[in-house]
């Protein structure tokens, strides 16, 4: 067994601020081994996600107690049975566990994986166990990084160079994949396309970076903190324009009536629309946003026919990871995927609740614990 320490929550939807109301309890606990096809991960580090919160304030519901945290990096120390990787690999970890034989993994779709998706809701383990604490507490998607240690199932790794450092290698797992993705492999972004990008945080601004990558000319930034604006121009946005009613408008007199690509990351149902708005006619809107569940969406129904309008859902980017993870960092180390400038600043495990503050404010973009 191996002691770790662990954040844990008891408790769906306590009130901000976190720093004072602490959902997320650092307790030490012991992990059981790794099982067949499992691995122990020493984490080095592990990013702060809007779907962590989202598990917090009890807009998504999991099973209770939860070890939070989903987007990691961080070393091979043990390895079960029949494992593939090594005790000293580096390793990213991706948020949904792909068997590789249900039929979505089998075309291609690992982020729609049937087991991967049924264990993640039911708090487990691909294979269906749970490793803290005595088989306590849950595990996040398959993760649950923000610990010392911790057990994952092979195949939500993907292995990487070690000299990568973690708290840029954790951005893969989850922002970078599901923004980057978004872009490259749902919204198929090309040079000749307008694209507006609809929330600026870690994923969106990933989204930004790629529809630069990409060769896109106009690239409209979208946010209500004006400050995630600034750095949207920085990172390659030819405009921006802050959130509100008059949001699609502007961005129709930018584009010229409309945008070919839109990315909507904010997971919230009037953003949403306003995301489909902006679409020109024959253009996508991609959401990789999660609205609280049992939320609508209304939309003019004639428009979809009669302006060829396109909307579709995005999870996880839909990336394959292990031939996705490598390609964005092969285009960060080309310098053209900088995603360390998403790095709104480090923190150590002991203070995740005021972390969480951050984000919850719009203060922060991506902040990483490191161990």
């Amino acid at each position: 067994m191996t002691t770790t320490r662990v954040s844990v929550l008891t408790e769906l939807g306590r009130e901000t601020p976190y720093a004072e109301s602490r959902p997320l309890e650092v307790a030490e606990v012991t992990l059981d081994p790794p099982g067949p096809g499992e691995l122990l991960v020493r984490i080095g580090a592990a990013g702060l996600c809007h779907s962590d919160l989202s598990v917090i304030n009890g807009s998504r519901v999991r099973p209770l107690p939860m070890a939070l945290g989903h987007e990691a990096a961080g070393e091979v120390v043990e390895v079960g049975e029949g494992a593939e990787f090594a005790v000293g690999d580096h390793v990213v970890l991706a948020f949904v566990p792909a068997c590789g034989q249900c039929p979505r993994c089998l075309s291609g779709r690992p982020a729609l994986c049937v087991p991967g998706a049924a264990a993640n809701g039911a708090g487990t383990l691909l294979g269906g166990g749970r490793r803290i604490d005595g088989g306590r507490v849950n595990h996040h998607l398959g993760v649950s990084a923000f610990s010392d240690y911790a057990v994952v199932s092979q195949q939500s790794a993907v292995k990487v160079d070690s000299d990568l450092p973690f708290e840029i290698a954790a951005l893969f797992g989850c922002a970078v994949l599901t923004g980057a993705g978004a872009a490259l492999h749902s919204a198929k972004v090309t040079p000749d396309d307008s694209v507006a990008v609809f929330g600026l945080g870690g994923v969106g601004l990933s989204a930004l970076l790629a529809a630069k990558a990409l060769g896109a000319q106009t690239i409209v930034a979208i946010d209500v903190v004006p400050a995630k604006l600034e750095l949207a121009r920085e990172l390659g946005a030819t405009h921006t324009v802050l959130g509100g009613p008059d949001a699609v408008a502007e961005i129709k007199e930018i584009t010229g009536g409309g945008a070919d690509k839109v990315v909507e990351t904010a997971g919230v149902v009037p953003v949403l629309r306003q995301a489909y708005d902006a679409a020109a006619p024959g253009g996508t809107t991609v959401t990789v946003g999660l609205p609280a569940p049992g939320r609508d969406l209304a939309l003019p129904a004639l428009s979809l026919v009669a302006e060829e309008k396109t909307l579709r859902g995005s999870y996880l980017g839909s990336c394959v990871p292990r031939r996705d993870v490598p390609r964005f960092i092969e285009m960060y180390r080309e310098g053209v995927l900088p995603v360390d400038r998403l790095l709104s600043g480090t923190l150590p495990l002991e203070e995740v609740n005021a972390g969480f503050d951050r984000l919850h404010t719009g203060e922060a973009v991506r902040q990483v614990i490191v161990f």
